[in-house]
């Protein structure tokens, strides 16, 4: 059989040994709570409620203020404190509704007692709409635009993006082996929703004992099948997944809709089945406490605006003090210089390591070796992009398919020089962006 894969990535230690046996563990968080109305790309969302008012758990408490945007809701019940900007994990400050929770969790009534069967493609779509559901695998792209292509009618595959290809990460992994029936139950929902697609369930071949469980269950299935990709980073991105399951290609101008596929990471899709089966909304997610400064690395389901802080109580502390603490995965995550900033529905994971080797790496000059090219799966000259990004050319940079990088740092990690190619190309992505959204 083909191995299922993409052009370039590399193999970084994946350090999901860690955590990789550590079930799921619920975290009830015990200070106040801070959600942020900007968890998603897009306009943030509006506040609806006002200091002094008593919250409920599952209550909308902001409302999206546009198309791309999401609503967002209270994971707890209590009392909303004030509303004023907090500290997020990009290092800026959001808009967010600080809750004091009463530990309490008294939650909203559920009023819809429709059966899924009963819906149409519309009611469930402005179900996952009215929850909240965002692209929870780090993009935050709000669920519901995706399930709203143009060429609807034309959708041939609906992905789950089962690889998990960022190292140390386990959430989506416990996910898959703990609760597959709600994936399967949750893909067969969406699926509903479209005239001629077909499920497919993407998983890397470092995780066999999902792929079985989870084959085993869908094998009466006639709409529905696992395909077991090569273990490379970045398998789970978008582009390299849709190519190595359908062979399919997107560009930077196109979205997946555009050759007929739509993509959605695990636990999206678990999202989506809580939206239209229970009508509930967004409110925690599975995040994995990880890294060899922790004592106790967990995958712990956490409430949506905890703090951070109280995960790393809850793994049993620190071993040694940490030289760097990120957000998500070492690849694509962001570096955290305070932990007192709120779980976010984009939260996947809190790495904790005891050396920072990237600060520890003092950057050379470019030795043109071509290994960046070698591994980018974009097929673009990371060492050029780099130069005309610090040389501020954007013409060039365009000319020269800037745009086509995903940012996912293959070229940074195999640089022998340790340039940092990918922050500079980043920085001048974004500037170029900024450029279009203001023509």
């Amino acid at each position: 059989m083909a191995i299922l894969s993409f052009k370039g990535g590399v193999h970084p230690f994946d350090g999901k040994a860690l955590s990789k046996t550590e079930p799921i563990e619920d975290y009830l968080p015990k200070g106040e709570i801070v959600i942020p109305l900007s968890q998603h790309i897009g306009a943030p969302a509006s506040p609806i409620v006002k200091a002094g008012d008593r919250v409920l758990v599952n209550q909308k408490i902001g409302e999206a203020s546009g198309f791309i945007s999401a609503n967002i809701h209270s994971s707890v019940s209590g009392t909303v404190k004030k509303i004023e900007p907090r500290l997020v994990t990009g290092g800026n400050k959001v808009q967010s509704v600080v809750i004091e929770n009463d530990n309490l969790y008294e939650e909203c009534p559920v009023t819809d007692l429709r059966s899924p069967e009963d819906m149409t493609s519309e009611e469930k779509l402005e179900l996952v709409k009215e929850a909240g559901v965002v692209g929870m695998g780090g993009a935050g792209f709000p669920a519901h635009v995706k399930l709203s292509p143009k060429n609807k009618d034309d959708i041939e595959y609906i992905i789950v993006n089962g690889a998990e290809c960022e190292p140390y990460l386990t959430s989506d992994y416990r996910r898959m082996i703990e609760q597959p029936e709600y994936l399967i139950e949750g893909l067969r929902l969406v699926l509903s929703m479209f005239k001629k697609a077909k499920g497919i369930i993407a998983i890397e071949d470092n995780k066999t004992d999902a792929a079985r469980k989870i084959r085993e269950l869908v094998k009466n299935e006639t709409d529905i099948e696992v395909k077991v990709v090569y273990t490379k980073y970045p398998q789970g991105g978008e582009r390299a997944l849709i190519y190595a399951v359908t062979g399919r290609k997107v560009n930077s101008d196109m979205l997946p809709a555009d050759v007929n596929c739509i993509v959605h990471n695990v636990d999206t899709i678990f999202s989506i089945r809580r939206a239209i089966a229970e009508k509930k909304p967004l409110i925690d997610r599975i995040v994995t406490i990880t890294g060899d400064a922790v004592n106790k690395p967990k995958n712990l389901k956490v409430r949506i605006g905890t703090n951070m802080r109280e995960l790393i109580d809850a793994a049993g502390g620190f071993k040694s003090a940490p030289e760097k603490i990120i957000s998500g995965g070492p690849m694509m995550g962001i570096a955290v210089y305070d932990l007192n900033i709120p779980v976010s529905k984009g939260s996947s994971a809190l790495l904790c390591f005891t050396k920072d080797e990237v600060r520890a790496c003092e950057p050379g000059n470019c030795i043109n070796c071509g290994r960046c090219v070698s591994v980018c799966p974009g097929r673009v000259v990371p060492s050029r992009l780099a130069m005309l990004a610090e040389q501020g050319d954007k013409e060039a940079f365009e000319k020269n398919f800037g745009m086509e990088c995903c940012e996912c740092g293959c070229c940074s990690y195999i640089c022998p020089a340790k340039r940092n190619l990918t922050q500079a190309i980043k920085s001048m992505r974004k500037d170029i962006l900024a450029d279009r959204r203001k023509k």
